[in-house]
């Protein structure tokens, strides 16, 4: 977590502050905490969900946590926005915004809509922090699938929310920028659009994205691939979470470029993805050379490896039956 504990405690109301550092919690093995108004505070923590009393002991009934107030709720956000929730408008109208360590800030109340698109929300009422978390070598064991002969192969990652797909990208992008044994290290062109994948704060990464990387933060997805390829001469484009039509048409400016690409998208196979229209001449073109597709019992394992023609490369079978199957070997 690239956020000190201090740091990050401070962003809530001063009694839920107090509380969650007596709960002595291991920040590594935290992935979000949820804040409804008038209602009990929730972790997740460890893959499972618990309330929190006011003694700062953990229990498994929610009921019996301790509730945070609304101004308590109100102070939490001032907290998170350095008292200028405003200024934030612009990103909160995706409903989140990110904190220093690329921790994710979700939140949910009354939408103002004006001609059609949202304006700004206001009287939030919900908030869930989803902390990121570095895990180095966690792609350790798909890279080999990623690599043809010398060449890196260009990969989408296939994953339902909450199942580490940030995470196997982030350590992906490391990997690729450093180099391994399966290849040499490549200039790498991050777009990240809600500073999630290098937690840069003050425009310095907070997580080690490798040393060939550069960062390209806080624009459009679309507008912001075509500028790194522009400016930066990358080997490889790392994107997190693609889906609109304007993302799709960079894409496709990648692939022409002959830029290589790690790419995310949110879905739970790769036959679902391919019934959406968006994505559909992407897949049907054979653009992407391999498929990652994760699943989350437990978080971030990684179900199955699919080559460009959708061809088992490799398939995790459940623990009953005994391990991994290496397909077409």
């Amino acid at each position: 977590m690239a956020m000190p504990e201090e740091i990050f405690y401070g962003i809530f109301a001063l009694r839920i502050r107090e509380i969650l550092r007596k709960s002595r919690l291991d920040l590594a093995k935290l992935q979000e905490i949820r804040l409804r108004a008038e209602r009990p505070v929730l972790l997740r923590y460890e893959n499972r969900e618990w309330g929190v009393t006011a003694e700062g002991v953990r229990t498994e009934r929610a009921e019996r946590g301790v509730c945070i107030s609304r101004r308590e709720l109100e102070e939490t956000l001032e907290h998170i926005s350095g008292y200028s929730l405003y200024a934030f408008d612009e990103e909160l109208k995706q409903g989140f915004l990110t904190i220093p360590g690329g921790h994710r800030v979700g939140v949910a109340g009354s939408l103002v809509v004006e001609d059609g698109r949202i304006r700004c929300i206001r009287y939030i009422s919900y908030v869930n922090i989803r902390l990121s978390h570095q895990v180095p070598g966690c792609a350790d064991a798909v890279m080999q699938y990623l690599v043809s002969g010398e060449r890196l192969c260009d990969t989408l990652v296939i994953s339902p929310p909450r199942c580490g797909k940030t995470t196997l990208l982030r350590d992906l992008i490391r990997q690729i920028s450093d180099g391994t044994s399966y290849l040499d290290g490549m200039t790498v062109g991050v777009v990240d659009e809600r500073s999630e994948l290098a937690g840069a704060y003050l425009g310095m990464p907070q997580n080690d994205l490798g040393l060939r990387t550069d960062v390209l933060e806080g624009g459009p997805k679309a507008e912001s691939m075509m500028m790194l390829l522009r400016s930066m001469s990358p080997q490889v484009i790392a994107v997190d979470e693609i889906g609109g039509s304007e993302d799709c048409r960079a894409l496709e400016n990648v692939f022409h470029c002959g830029c290589r690409l790690i790419a995310t998208v949110h879905g739970t196979s790769l036959e679902e993805i391919r019934r959406r229209p968006l994505l559909r001449a992407l897949l049907e073109g054979q653009r992407f050379e391999r498929y990652i597709v994760l699943e989350g019992n437990p978080s971030g394992s990684v179900r199955e490896i699919l080559d460009e023609q959708g061809r088992c490369l490799y398939r995790r079978q459940p623990a009953r039956r005994g391990g991994e199957t290496v397909c077409g070997s």
